[in-house]
C-alpha cells in the first residue's frame, strides 16, 4: 500500500452497477482534474455484486493507479461498504457518493467550495429528486417517523452524498455499531454541518436494489438502533391503559353500589382479552427486537470481511492544483 496521502478521496459502494462504473470514473476524473485536484484516489467497494462489476474495477485500477478496488467476501450492505471505504480512505477530504450516476459528479466542486467556508460536512440536498413517487413518499414517511422517534430533525432530501473533513471521518470510523446509518451518525457527532441544493439525476441503468421489504427492514432496524423511544412509548401506553382500567373499575363499583347494572357480556369480555393479548405480544416483540440488537453487538464479529484489495503503486506523484 502506498504511503502517499491524496488530497481528496472519492468513495462509492458498488452493487449491480457494471454499466455505470466506467462513465462514473471518467466523469469523476475529469471533474476533479479540472476543478479541484489531480491528486485524488477513487475507492470502489464491491459489495459482492452479482454482475460483472469486479472485472471492470480491476481494469480501471490497471488504467489508473488512483483507483483502488475493495471486494467483500459476501454482501454486507451499503452502509458497511461505505464504512470499509471510510476506513481505507487516505484523503484530507472524503466524498461519499452512489455509483448509479444519480449523484452527479459535476456537483462535487459546489460541495467543496462550501466546505472551504469552514464547514466539516457539506451534504447534497436533492431539492428536485429524480425518483419514482412511491420511493419519494416512502422516504418522507421514514424520515418523519425516524425524526419523531429520535427527537432529532432528519432531512429527507439528503442522504450520504456529500464531502467530509478528515477529522469527521476519523470520528465516524471509531464508532463500531453494526447498524451504521450515516445521516444519524452525522447528526450525533456535532461538527459543523450544512446542506446545499444540488442537481439530482435520473437513474440511467438498472433499478434500485432496495425493494419494499428491504426498506421496511432498514426502517425497523434503524429506529431500534438509534432510539429507545418505542420502549418509552410502550410505558406510556401501559400507564394510559392502566388508568382507563382503573376508571372503569370505579364505574363498575359505583354501578353496583347505586344499583345500576354494569355492562356485561361474553363479546365485550373476548374483545378486551383479545386486545390486551395482542398488546402484550406487541410489547414483548419490541423488547425482543432490542435484545436481538444487543445480541448482535456483543458477539463482537467484524463489521465486514474483505476478500481482496486491488491496487497498484503509482508511477509518479500527480501534480497538485487545489483550487
Amino acid at each position: 500500500m502506498s504511503g502517499h496521502t491524496p488530497f481528496i478521496s472519492i468513495i462509492t459502494p458498488v452493487y449491480r452497477a457494471e454499466e455505470s462504473l466506467e462513465p462514473l470514473y471518467q466523469r469523476v476524473r475529469d471533474m476533479l482534474e479540472r476543478h479541484i485536484s489531480a491528486d485524488f484516489e477513487f475507492l470502489m467497494v464491491d459489495d459482492a455484486s452479482p454482475d460483472g462489476a469486479w472485472p471492470i474495477i480491476e481494469r480501471l485500477v490497471d488504467q489508473d493507479s488512483r483507483v483502488r478496488g475493495i471486494q467483500f467476501s459476501r454482501n454486507f450492505g451499503q452502509y458497511l461498504a461505505l464504512t470499509a471505504g471510510l476506513e481505507h480512505a487516505r484523503g484530507e477530504w472524503i466524498v461519499i457518493m452512489d455509483c448509479d450516476l444519480q449523484d452527479v459528479p459535476e456537483e462535487i466542486p459546489k460541495l467543496y467550495a462550501k466546505a472551504l467556508e469552514g464547514f466539516d460536512v457539506v451534504l447534497a440536498q436533492r431539492v428536485e429528486r429524480q425518483d419514482c413517487f412511491l420511493k419519494k413518499l416512502s422516504s418522507k414517511a421514514f424520515y418523519a417517523v425516524f425524526s419523531y422517534l429520535t427527537d432529532a430533525r432528519q432531512d429527507p432530501s439528503t442522504a450520504q452524498f456529500g464531502i467530509y473533513n478528515r477529522r469527521v471521518v476519523n470520528t465516524l470510523v471509531s464508532m463500531r455499531e453494526r447498524l451504521r446509518f450515516l445521516p444519524a451518525f452525522i447528526g450525533w457527532v456535532g461538527y459543523r454541518v450544512t446542506a446545499i441544493p444540488i442537481r439530482h439525476a435520473e437513474r440511467e441503468h438498472g433499478g434500485s436494489s432496495y425493494c419494499f421489504k428491504k426498506l421496511m427492514n432498514l426502517a425497523f432496524d434503524t429506529m431500534i438502533a438509534f432510539s429507545d423511544k418505542p420502549l418509552r412509548l410502550t410505558v406510556k401506553l401501559g400507564f394510559v391503559i392502566s388508568l382507563l382500567s382503573f376508571l372503569f373499575a370505579l364505574y363498575v363499583i359505583f354501578s353496583a353500589l347505586t344499583g345500576t347494572r354494569a355492562p356485561l357480556g361474553w363479546t365485550s369480555l373476548m374483545v378486551a382479552v383479545t386486545f390486551f393479548s395482542g398488546l402484550l405480544i406487541l410489547i414483548i416483540g419490541i423488547n425482543g427486537l432490542y435484545i436481538s440488537r444487543i445480541f448482535d453487538e456483543v458477539k463482537g464479529r467484524p463489521l465486514y470481511i474483505i476478500n481482496r484489495v486491488y491496487e497498484r503503486m503509482p508511477v509518479a506523484e500527480p501534480s497538485q492544483s487545489h483550487s
